[in-house]
């Protein structure tokens, strides 16, 4: 939500162009590094974000928080600006989303949300490369979220207002979307509880894990509670025949959705998991600038 909607748009284009021509980006981040603080696991995120930086020609550091002197108790205050006077960038991978406010207000250098307990955006951009190389322009199609109301749901909601398309949310009581979210967004955005009236005439059906990291306790009760939101072939027959599939993934296959549509031919899950190295480079060319 920083950045403009044409800002967004040509992050995407880039994005496309760097994936088909490498050789467009001639070594732009040459003597530049990412700093990576991660307290969460991550696979494909750290490495999109590892390779290109070394495909841009810069490196990167990855900092576990328990390494760092965060993990004895050091202000985040101070850490980003000491850290900010070294680097280039600096990426956090997070719980508490305020965190990641209370760095950047004290950062000298951009820092990119590479994940928290609230949002996701550079797998929205991603997935909105993805679904541009498939289907085209997303504005004014139909994107149906089915599950948890959490980080990736409101992730999907900020790209629905910036990208102009329409989405609508299926989720199980007591898992929705924050509500100052939902009424920012009342133009672009609907919740529903039937996941099937949700799925009609989708252009794309979308779903995370019921069980986010951090989460694991829950595991077993979740489960009950998200009974009739699995996204299985018929929940995806309800919606337009040409549909694509997504999931931002690891994928609890069996759970939020059946293996028999994380592999089918309209799903696009792995190359929606390639889009996170070229949309990361397009992003940090531009922050580079």
């Amino acid at each position: 939500m920083d950045l403009s909607k044409e800002e967004l748009h040509a992050i995407i284009q880039r994005a496309i162009a760097l994936k088909h021509s490498p050789s467009l980006s001639s070594d732009p981040l040459k003597y530049k590094t990412l700093a990576m603080i991660f307290e969460k696991s991550s696979t494909r995120t750290r490495v999109a974000f590892e390779v290109a930086m070394t495909q841009l020609g810069g490196t990167s550091l990855f900092l576990a928080y328990s390494d760092t002197q965060l993990g004895r108790g050091e202000p985040l205050a101070d850490t980003a600006r000491v850290l900010s006077r070294m680097v280039d960038f600096i990426t956090i991978r997070t719980f508490d989303h305020a965190k990641l406010e209370v760095f950047a207000a004290h950062s000298q250098v951009p820092v990119i949300n590479a994940l928290s307990d609230d949002f996701h955006p550079c797998q929205l951009l991603a997935d909105i490369q993805t679904y541009f190389e498939h289907r085209g322009e997303i504005k004014g199609k139909n994107v149906a979220w089915v599950g948890d109301g959490h980080n990736m749901c409101q992730s999907y909601i900020n790209a629905a207002e910036q990208f102009e398309f329409n989405l609508t949310i299926s989720c199980p009581e007591g898992f929705e979307p924050e509500a100052w979210l939902l009424k920012r967004t009342k133009a672009n955005v609907r919740l529903i509880r039937n996941p099937q009236e949700a799925v009609k005439n989708a252009d794309l059906v979308a779903t995370d894990v019921w069980t986010s990291m951090g989460d694991e306790e829950e595991g077993v009760i979740r489960i009950k509670q998200f009974a009739g939101y699995q996204v299985n072939a018929e929940l995806m027959a309800l919606a337009n025949p040409d549909a694509l599939f997504m999931h931002c993934l690891p994928a609890h296959r069996g759970e939020e959705v059946s293996a028999e549509i994380l592999d089918a031919p309209n799903s696009v899950v792995w190359e929606e998991a390639e889009n996170r190295l070229h949309t990361k480079k397009a992003l940090l060319e531009f922050l580079s600038q």
